[in-house]
Protein backbone atom coordinates (compact mmCIF):
# COMPACT_ATOMS: atom_id res chain seq x y z
CA UNK A 1 0.00 0.00 0.00
CA UNK A 2 1.56 2.90 -0.80
CA UNK A 3 -0.23 6.95 -1.10
CA UNK A 4 1.86 9.47 -3.65
CA UNK A 5 1.43 13.28 -3.19
CA UNK A 6 2.50 15.18 -5.88
CA UNK A 7 1.61 18.61 -7.16
CA UNK A 8 3.21 21.51 -4.97
CA UNK A 9 5.50 23.96 -6.10
CA UNK A 10 5.60 27.91 -5.59
CA UNK A 11 2.56 29.86 -6.69
CA UNK A 12 2.35 33.50 -5.92
CA UNK A 13 -0.77 34.74 -3.74
CA UNK A 14 -3.89 34.46 -4.85
CA UNK A 15 -2.75 31.83 -7.14
CA UNK A 16 -3.65 28.21 -7.78
CA UNK A 17 -2.68 24.63 -7.24
CA UNK A 18 -3.72 21.04 -7.78
CA UNK A 19 -2.32 18.08 -5.32
CA UNK A 20 -2.93 14.58 -6.30
CA UNK A 21 -2.79 11.68 -4.09
CA UNK A 22 -2.12 8.61 -6.12
CA UNK A 23 -2.89 5.14 -4.36
CA UNK A 24 -1.18 2.01 -5.17
CA UNK A 25 -2.15 -1.17 -3.70
CA UNK A 26 -5.64 -0.58 -2.62
CA UNK A 27 -8.51 0.94 -4.37
CA UNK A 28 -9.02 4.35 -2.52
CA UNK A 29 -12.38 4.36 -2.72
CA UNK A 30 -13.33 2.02 0.10
CA UNK A 31 -11.42 4.25 2.55
CA UNK A 32 -11.47 7.62 3.77
CA UNK A 33 -8.99 9.71 2.70
CA UNK A 34 -7.96 13.04 4.34
CA UNK A 35 -5.24 15.87 3.53
CA UNK A 36 -3.31 17.54 6.13
CA UNK A 37 -0.79 20.10 6.24
CA UNK A 38 2.53 20.87 8.28
CA UNK A 39 4.08 24.39 7.79
CA UNK A 40 7.76 24.93 9.51
CA UNK A 41 7.73 24.71 13.31
CA UNK A 42 4.16 24.53 13.46
CA UNK A 43 1.68 20.83 14.54
CA UNK A 44 0.33 19.39 11.55
CA UNK A 45 -3.25 20.20 11.19
CA UNK A 46 -6.13 18.57 8.95
CA UNK A 47 -7.30 20.32 5.54
CA UNK A 48 -10.05 17.91 4.32
CA UNK A 49 -11.24 14.68 4.08
CA UNK A 50 -13.77 12.11 1.99
CA UNK A 51 -15.30 9.59 2.94
CA UNK A 52 -15.48 6.43 1.12
CA UNK A 53 -18.37 5.37 -1.84
CA UNK A 54 -18.41 1.69 0.05
CA UNK A 55 -20.32 2.23 3.16
CA UNK A 56 -20.33 6.20 3.24
CA UNK A 57 -21.58 8.24 0.45
CA UNK A 58 -18.27 10.08 -0.80
CA UNK A 59 -19.23 12.85 1.48
CA UNK A 60 -16.51 15.67 1.50
CA UNK A 61 -15.17 17.80 4.36
CA UNK A 62 -12.76 21.15 4.50
CA UNK A 63 -11.58 22.56 7.11
CA UNK A 64 -13.45 26.37 8.34
CA UNK A 65 -9.59 28.29 7.72
CA UNK A 66 -9.54 26.97 4.02
CA UNK A 67 -13.51 26.16 3.35
CA UNK A 68 -14.21 28.20 0.01
CA UNK A 69 -10.39 28.27 -1.69
CA UNK A 70 -10.19 24.16 -0.99
CA UNK A 71 -11.44 21.24 -1.98
CA UNK A 72 -11.36 17.80 -2.52
CA UNK A 73 -12.44 15.35 -4.79
CA UNK A 74 -11.24 12.16 -6.73
CA UNK A 75 -11.43 10.21 -9.58
CA UNK A 76 -12.23 6.09 -9.07
CA UNK A 77 -10.63 5.14 -12.48
CA UNK A 78 -7.01 6.69 -11.64
CA UNK A 79 -7.56 5.96 -8.21
CA UNK A 80 -6.56 9.57 -7.34
CA UNK A 81 -7.96 12.40 -4.60
CA UNK A 82 -7.29 15.70 -5.44
CA UNK A 83 -7.27 18.71 -3.43
CA UNK A 84 -7.77 21.94 -5.18
CA UNK A 85 -6.62 25.05 -3.64
CA UNK A 86 -7.87 28.66 -4.91
CA UNK A 87 -6.36 31.84 -3.50
CA UNK A 88 -3.78 31.05 -2.01
CA UNK A 89 -2.04 32.74 0.71
CA UNK A 90 1.42 32.85 2.36
CA UNK A 91 -0.25 31.51 5.11
CA UNK A 92 -1.16 27.98 2.91
CA UNK A 93 2.86 27.47 3.13
CA UNK A 94 3.49 24.32 4.25
CA UNK A 95 4.02 20.25 3.37
CA UNK A 96 0.42 19.04 2.27
CA UNK A 97 0.68 15.27 3.14
CA UNK A 98 -2.68 12.64 2.34
CA UNK A 99 -3.41 9.45 4.19
CA UNK A 100 -6.01 6.52 4.08
CA UNK A 101 -7.75 4.92 6.48
CA UNK A 102 -7.54 1.27 6.78
CA UNK A 103 -10.78 0.57 7.18
CA UNK A 104 -13.06 -0.11 4.35
CA UNK A 105 -16.48 2.20 4.27
CA UNK A 106 -14.72 4.37 6.38
CA UNK A 107 -15.51 7.65 7.03
CA UNK A 108 -14.66 11.16 8.02
CA UNK A 109 -12.69 12.33 10.38
CA UNK A 110 -10.74 8.92 9.39
CA UNK A 111 -8.14 7.06 11.63
CA UNK A 112 -5.32 7.56 9.34
CA UNK A 113 -2.85 4.79 9.06
CA UNK A 114 -1.21 4.79 5.63
CA UNK A 115 0.30 8.27 4.67
CA UNK A 116 2.40 9.84 1.53
CA UNK A 117 5.76 11.38 1.96
CA UNK A 118 4.34 14.85 1.33
CA UNK A 119 4.44 17.49 -1.23
CA UNK A 120 5.86 20.89 -0.15
CA UNK A 121 3.66 24.32 -1.37
CA UNK A 122 4.93 27.75 -1.00
CA UNK A 123 2.94 30.55 -1.58
CA UNK A 124 4.70 33.88 -1.56
CA UNK A 125 3.66 37.27 -0.98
Amino acid sequence: VQLQASGGGLVQTGGSLRLSCAASGFALDYYAIGWFRQAPGQEREGVSCITSSDGSDGSTYVAEHVKGRFTVSKDNAKNTVYLQMHSLKPEDTAVYYCAADSRPGSSCPGEYFYWGQGTLVTVSS
